[in-house]
């Protein structure tokens, strides 16, 4: 048996949240109500959604030697994510962001930087980190290293998934080992230049082969092409204070889901609720579901459907 259900391999960074009325206009002012760091990252904090639903989790990545970095480990070890293959870099500071909260809307708006010290290179990616796996979850910051780490798993018969929002150069080398490909809305209409979302989905899926090609599309939930069929499921109705964190919750759900098996459809539901759980309270990992709450959720929660997806969805 595989010593871990999931590897995931990418960014982690450690936040400032500033919580303020009503984000100002341009050059405006406005106080701000409150402020605390917080950990996050795209890839580290999918890692913790998989490690609170069950998975034997790994995360491989870099971190500073700071305060921030410390705090980011502290959180993924006290996740019982396995960080065998965690570097810290010495004096280095750890990635960090910015991120303003508007309590008017729950919307966030973020200022990142990562030192380029934190850089993971291809040579530092060996097989046996990978193979011990039944999934590989990447994103595409460090592409070279990623696209490294995908094509162990290709090769292997472990399939990959990828939460991308950012055309990388060479990132086409990535996206030829990847199974399940759920980006934000804007990723393919960008990388195909097609302005219809159903148009960018099916063009992507068509020129790299990838099982599913999804994306997520806030509170209006997430579409996705599996097997010449577009799936739209809707979001859930929540109080949302933060929707910060609410995607890389919607990843780690998604790769839980393709480990049991779920159909499609289920698989977007149940991540659409490990999403929306999290936009309940602040901070990146303020509200990761269980189990439990998520199936209570999709049980007795309301969706909120956007009609235009809904129907094209079901041609």
């Amino acid at each position: 048996m595989p010593d871990f259900d999931i590897v995931g391999i990418g960014l982690n960074a450690t936040d400032t949240m500033i919580l303020v009325p009503r984000f100002p206009a341009y050059a405006g002012k406005e106080p701000f109500i409150g402020e605390w760091p917080s950990p996050g990252g795209q890839v580290a904090s999918a890692m913790v959604a998989c490690a609170q639903l069950g998975l034997r989790t790994k995360y491989i990545g870099t971190v500073g030697d700071d305060w921030r970095g410390e705090m980011q480990m502290e959180s993924l070890r006290g996740s019982g994510i396995d960080l065998e293959h965690v570097q810290v870099r010495k004096g280095v500071a750890n990635q960090s962001a910015y991120i303003v909260i508007d309590q008017s809307t729950g919307e966030r708006t973020v200022f990142w930087r990562r030192p380029d010290e934190l850089t993971l290179s291809p040579d530092e990616i060996k097989p046996e980190m990978i193979t011990g796996a039944r999934l590989l979850h990447i994103d595409g910051h460090d592409t070279p290293a990623v696209e490294k780490a995908a094509r162990i798993a290709r090769a292997n018969g472990i399939p990959v998934t990828v939460d991308v929002d950012t055309i990388y150069h060479g990132f086409d080398r990535v996206l030829a080992s990847v199974d399940y490909l759920v980006t934000s809305s804007e990723f393919p209409v960008r990388w195909t230049n097609r302005n219809d979302p159903f148009d960018a989905l099916e063009a992507i899926q068509k020129e790299f082969g990838m099982r599913v090609a999804a994306m997520t599309l806030g509170a209006q939930g997430c579409l996705a092409r599996y097997e010449g069929r577009f799936h739209y499921s809707p979001a859930f109705v929540v109080n949302c204070l933060d929707t910060t964190g609410a995607g890389d919750l919607f990843h780690g759900a998604f790769c839980y889901a393709v480990l049991k098996g779920m159909s499609l459809p289920d698989t977007l539901e149940f991540s659409n609720a490990m999403a929306a759980l999290n936009c309940t309270e602040y901070c990146a990992r303020g509200k990761v579901g269980t189990l439990d709450e998520v199936d209570a959720l999709i049980r007795k929660g309301e969706r909120r459907s956007q009609k235009n997806f809904a129907r094209r969805s079901q041609v």
